[in-house]
């Protein structure tokens, strides 16, 4: 959406409404849509000078870097908060992002709605026809039309460990998004005047040519903390690791969404489901990733392997680097190939055709590091410590996911 910048007298630039990027599946930091390509974050330094000093190899395994944005705070007439950015073309032309965007729908809504909730964070369950159908509508008429059902809490909408099901999962996008963003847009209201400016870093949107982004997000290696955490936190995030597989396996799920193509959502998990998993139910879990409703998805075990082997060497080759509180994301579609390419076909001819017109494979598949703000490495700004080696902790973590997906792929 293109908005007026009124936030210095005189100033007639145009910025552009960030929206919630509504596939953000972990982290706390708020994730949000500048346009259909691009997502930004709150900048921290340390990662930005990563992004910026990447070595080559890493570069096909991480979200391409855009730069930075200046963003600021707005309240609209009904006292709707937003974030807007500064559009980064010189000749100050605004990026066009549509005024019809389910988005920003969604998440006005939901301010209107949970006002005067005592501090909650109802998240809302939209279902995946309504949502698509809101695409093409005004935001007003997509509003109407639109039925939100509000819940109280992100953990009461996922599956806990033991398989009881807390609530009916049915949603169209991972409410985990609209959670980071509602407690962002607060910290800011409530620690930073109104017209303080903020920087952003502007990343490759890597689910974008995905029609149902399937995602996984995992906290890769035995370790949490940066050098510079202070001695409470330090020993949180140890407890954390002890206490989860972070310890046993060098990852553990921070996230989760894969498409249900029988019922047409996306079934989601979250960071709280992750912890409370034990070994065996890690492998449930990377298997439930795996599958969409109807069958486990076979044709994306050796493409992910292959890509995570590939990762590997290159993690192995990276002197000095530690991926302290880095995630790794393990993307796919939800729409299979031939369901894209071939529909009116016998599935299994349909098969046997993708197959045969897709010599790299059936699946598209990605894999993508993540979050840096606590790497370092020799020469790093605000370097506390200099290692040897190559971070054995994330290598543990690569070869025991690469060792569950093949027996994954054995008993197939």
């Amino acid at each position: 959406m293109v908005v007026q910048n009124s936030a210095d007298a005189g100033d007639s630039r145009v910025g552009v409404q960030l929206e919630p990027f509504l596939h953000q599946v972990g982290g706390h930091l708020s994730v949000m849509k500048y346009d259909e390509d691009t997502v930004c974050k709150p900048l921290i330094s340390q990662e930005q000078r990563f992004y910026e000093s990447l070595p080559p190899a890493m570069k096909r395994f991480t979200p391409q870097y855009k730069g930075t944005i200046t963003v600021h705070l707005l309240k609209d007439s009904l006292g709707h908060l937003s974030l807007v950015a500064n559009p980064l073309n010189e000749n100050r032309e605004p990026f066009k992002v549509s005024t019809e965007s389910a988005a920003v729908a969604i998440w006005q809504t939901l301010q209107q709605t949970t006002s005067g909730s005592g501090g909650a964070h109802p998240l809302s369950q939209w279902q995946h026809s309504q949502l698509a159908h809101s695409l093409k509508e005004s935001q007003a008429t997509a509003l109407l039309r639109s039925e939100f059902h509000l819940s109280t809490h992100v953990s009461s909408l996922v599956e806990d460990p033991d398989g009881n099901q807390a609530q009916d999962e049915r949603k169209s996008f991972n409410p985990w998004g609209l959670h980071c963003h509602k407690a962002h847009l607060s910290r800011l209201c409530t620690e930073y005047p109104e017209n303080k400016r903020h920087r952003f870093l502007l990343l490759e949107n890597v689910v974008s040519q995905y029609k149902y982004p399937c995602i996984l997000d995992l906290k890769m290696g035995t370790r949490q903390h940066g050098d510079d955490a202070s001695e409470e936190k330090k020993a949180r995030h140890m407890t954390k690791c002890a206490q989860s597989t972070s310890a046993c396996l060098g990852m553990r799920i921070c996230g989760m969404q894969v498409y249900q193509i029988d019922k047409k959502h996306f079934l989601c998990k979250d960071k709280y489901y992750g912890r409370k998993l034990k070994v065996e139910g890690f492998r449930q879990a990377l298997y439930q990733f795996l599958h969409n409703g109807t069958r486990l998805r076979t044709e994306l075990l050796e493409p992910i392997q292959r890509q995570l082997r590939a990762l590997l060497s290159v993690i192995r080759s990276q002197s000095s680097y530690r991926f302290y509180s880095s995630s790794l994301l393990i993307i796919y579609d939800g729409q299979e190939l031939m369901e894209r390419t071939l529909g009116g076909q016998h599935p299994q001819e349909a098969l046997q055709t993708a197959h045969s017109n897709s010599p790299g494979g059936l699946a598209k598949v990605d894999i993508r590091m993540i979050d840096f703000a606590h790497t370092t490495y020799k020469g790093s700004w605000n370097e506390h410590t200099t290692y040897d080696g190559p971070d054995p902790g994330y290598i543990f973590g690569l070869e025991n996911l690469i060792q569950i997906l093949q027996d994954i792929q054995e008993k197939k």
